[in-house]
């Protein structure tokens, strides 16, 4: 593997979104996870059909990476239930190759489709448009003012300048800058940047966000007192 160019700063991980793997077959769930982590997910897992579909609708997650055939319930009627509550991206996973599974899946709300065996970096390069796309964001690229933010290589530059920043810092700044304009509360920004087996009891939000504005301007994230933090579209 070759190095990267020394003026690029890669966080080891971004921390930014959050997903959910339904999947029963145990070394392809271990190996969707740990991928995923490695990629800089916060990953939750479920085996079961009846356990996904309660975590699917009780928490929020950035995507959804959804296996067909599930102990308890299929991946039809999880997607069916969720469609009915929420608008999180589906990714399907299935060993049926039939065109008549990929069209139901489809036409029943899934937001794309990949037939087991799959590529990875396929999988995690259609996961990236996905969340992309549910943000509405169509580039890998976001610039905010002279601050610009790589989602795929997750490099943050300002005025052309790389910036070195945590994986925390990262995936705080790269949530708000994909809701730019709108004002994040602190419950989702623990949410995304968490998964079910961390603490998230702390002020650690407030340690990271200090930090940011000390790297890249006091005036790039402002604070909603009593709401959450929000970037501006312009200063």
């Amino acid at each position: 593997m070759t190095a990267p160019p020394t003026n690029e700063v890669r966080p080891p991980r971004t921390d930014a979104m959050r997903i959910l793997i339904v999947e029963d077959e145990v070394l392809m769930l271990r190996s969707l996870a740990k991928a995923l982590r490695e990629e800089g997910y916060s990953v939750d897992t479920a085996d079961r059909g009846g356990e996904g579909l309660y975590k699917a609708l009780t928490f929020d997650y950035d995507a959804l990476v959804l296996d067909v055939m599930l102990p308890e319930l299929d991946g039809w009627t999880i997607l069916e239930r969720v469609r009915a509550a929420k608008t999180t991206p589906v990714l399907m996973l299935t060993a049926r190759d039939a065109s008549r599974d990929r069209v139901r899946g489809l036409d029943a709300g899934a937001d794309d489709y990949l037939v087991k065996p799959f590529d990875l970096p396929e999988l995690l390069a259609r996961l990236r448009a996905l969340i992309r796309r549910a943000a509405g964001q169509a580039k890998s690229v976001i610039v905010v003012r002279d601050v610009e933010i790589d989602m795929r290589a997750r490099v943050v530059t300002q005025a052309g300048r790389a910036v070195a920043l945590t994986a925390r810092e990262y995936g705080i700044l790269e949530f708000l800058a994909l809701h730019r304009g709108a004002v994040v509360t602190r419950t989702t920004l623990y949410e995304h940047l968490f998964d079910e087996s961390e603490d998230t009891g702390s002020n650690l939000l407030d340690v990271h966000v200090s930090s940011l504005r000390k790297k890249l301007g006091a005036d790039l994230i402002a604070t909603r007192r009593g709401q959450g933090f929000c970037i501006e579209e312009s200063a």
